[in-house]
C-alpha cells in the first residue's frame, strides 16, 4: 500500500487556482472529495497523474516508499471510454495489450473480474451491444486489472441510474480495499456511503476543511442512526465553506 502527500500551487492567467496547497492520501484508504463545479476536483487527479504542464503547476507529490508514481496509477474517469472495435474482454484488459505483454493470466483476471461485477458472460460482445450501466461496470473491471496501488476515479458514476449508482458504489468500495483511492464525486451521500475520509474543496486559491469520517466500514448503509452527525458535518462544510476553511 502507498501513501500520497501533495502539494500544488497553480494559476491560469490571472487567477490562482491553487497556492501552498496541500493534501494527503492514506495508504490504503479511499478519500472522497467534493465540491462546486470548477473549484479544482478534476485538477487534482490530473496533477497527481502527471498530466499538468510544468510551467502551470508546482509542487510536488510524495509517496512513503520514495517511488515515482508513474505507471503505478490507474484512472476511471467520467465516461467509460471503452474502444468500440474491441471486444469487452480486451477492453478489460486494455492496459497490458497495448503494453503488448497480455498474457493468460491476464485473460483469467479479466474473466473473474467480469463475474465480480455480474457481467459474466459478455466478454465477446462489443461495447455498444451493453447498457450504459453494464459499460461502466467494464470501465471498473478495466481499473481493477491494472492492479496499481493508487487509484484516482472522477465522478465514475455520474449519469447512472440510481440503481446501477448504488450498485457500483458498493461494488467499488468492496474491490477498491486496501488501495489507496481518490474519488471525485458531487454527491455527499456518495461520498458518505464509500469513502474512509471525506475532504470539500472550495474557494479561490482552493482549500479543503477538516476531513469528515464516517463511522463503520465502507460501503455503509445510510439508513444506520449512526451516519447523521457525519452527514450534517459534511453539509455544514458544503454549505458554509468560508467558516471551516483551513489548508490541509
Amino acid at each position: 500500500m502507498t501513501s500520497v502527500a501533495l502539494k500544488l500551487s497553480l494559476s491560469y492567467g490571472n487567477e490562482c487556482i491553487f497556492e501552498d496547497f496541500s493534501l494527503e492520501l492514506e495508504s490504503g484508504k479511499l478519500v472522497c472529495l467534493l465540491g462546486k463545479s470548477g473549484s479544482g476536483k478534476s485538477t487534482l487527479l490530473h496533477f497527481i497523474a502527471g498530466l499538468l504542464p510544468s510551467d502551470v503547476a508546482r509542487g510536488s507529490v510524495v509517496t512513503d516508499d520514495e517511488i515515482p508514481l508513474g505507471g503505478r496509477i490507474a484512472w476511471m474517469a467520467q465516461q467509460d471510454l471503452l474502444l468500440p472495435w474491441l471486444k469487452i474482454i480486451d477492453n478489460i484488459n486494455l492496459g497490458s495489450l497495448l503494453r503488448g505483454n497480455r498474457t493468460k493470466q491476464d485473460r483469467d483476471q479479466a474473466q473473474q473480474l467480469l463475474k465480480d461485477v455480474e457481467l459474466e458472460g459478455v466478454e465477446n460482445r462489443y461495447p455498444h451491444e451493453l447498457s450504459g450501466g453494464m459499460r461502466q461496470r467494464v470501465a471498473l473491471a478495466r481499473t481493477l486489472a491494472e492492479q496499481r496501488p493508487v487509484n484516482l476515479l472522477d465522478e465514475p458514476f455520474s449519469g447512472l441510474d440510481a440503481s446501477t449508482r448504488y450498485q457500483l458504489q458498493g461494488l467499488a468500495s468492496r474491490l477498491l480495499a486496501n488501495r489507496t483511492t481518490l474519488l471525485v464525486t458531487h454527491d455527499p451521500l456518495e461520498a458518505l456511503r464509500m469513502a474512509d475520509q471525506i475532504f470539500v474543496l472550495d474557494g479561490r486559491p482552493a482549500q479543503v476543511a477538516s476531513p469528515v469520517t464516517p463511522p463503520g466500514d465502507p460501503p455503509r448503509q445510510l439508513a444506520d442512526s449512526r451516519m447523521g452527525e457525519s452527514y450534517t458535518q459534511l453539509m455544514h462544510q458544503l454549505n458554509h465553506p468560508e467558516v471551516n476553511q483551513h489548508a490541509a
